[in-house]
């Protein structure tokens, strides 16, 4: 029981009403084998409202037998969601220069709580993470971000690519990509200008086509025999020094 540190609701009906009711659900868990009408009912709400969600096996029920959970059970987000459009529409109205964090595969819950410490520390305008393959915004989550996830716009979206597109030609940001292999330094690019941030996974780094896509890939100089920094590490570094070159 111990592994769900967030609120859950329990049970096909109740799992619905939540949807209903727009509930920020970080993810859906549904028993292997589930059947039945109002089950179905309820797998194409969550198809339609693009919810992420896992078959697992009975066994991941066993912790909740005292609940009617039908073999259902909705992890909720503690932090509502936002729009991006709508964050940065209320930056540019109040005549801000935007400043976008975009997380592509950042799973580990500790490193996204601590990133977005960093975010908000830096003025980080709202963080971006992808519906799927993302860390989820769990206890673990808010402890390590020291509350930053309260106060830093989080912003869920089912495309990054897209997302990416629409901020580089549509809204006119400067997007980097933070990998190693690139030549150019990160205190070699405009930063004082709309941009936006993106940081990959430690295991497979960022998305190839978002590599593509960006204005500009950026590296961090580094010494030693270890071969890159902790993420959360390395997007302190690239946000700072946004902040420098911007200035207070």
């Amino acid at each position: 029981m111990a592994k769900y540190k967030q609120e859950c609701i329990f049970g096909i009906r109740a799992v619905i009403e939540a949807i209903q009711q727009e509930k920020e659900i970080d993810k859906v868990m549904l028993r292997q084998g589930s059947k039945g009408l109002l089950f179905q009912q309820l797998f194409s709400l969550i198809r339609e409202r693009n919810i992420p969600f896992q078959y697992v096996p009975e066994e991941v029920f066993k912790p909740f037998a005292d609940r009617n959970h039908q073999g259902v059970l909705a992890e909720i987000s503690p932090v509502p969601y936002q729009e991006l459009s709508d964050v940065l529409d209320a930056v540019e109205n109040a005549g801000r220069v935007p400043f976008v964090l975009i997380l592509d595969r950042v799973t580990d819950v500790r490193n996204f709580g601590a990133i977005v410490r960093s975010a908000a520390c830096a003025g980080v305008d709202a963080v971006v993470i992808p519906n799927k393959n993302s860390a989820k915004i769990s206890s673990d989550a808010l402890k390590t971000s020291a509350g930053a996830l309260y106060h830093v716009p989080v912003c869920r979206v089912l495309n990054l690519k897209k997302i990416v597109r629409e901020l580089k030609f549509q809204r006119g940001i400067r997007v980097y990509a933070a990998t190693e292999k690139a030549e150019t330094f990160y205190t070699g690019v405009d930063m004082t200008q709309p941009v936006a941030i993106i940081m990959g996974s430690e295991e497979k780094g960022i998305d190839p086509e978002l590599l593509s896509i960006a204005t500009d890939r950026i590296r961090i100089p580094q010494k030693g025999q270890i071969e890159s920094l902790n993420v959360s590490a390395a997007a302190a570094v690239m946000l700072f020094e946004v902040v420098r070159q911007r200035g207070f």
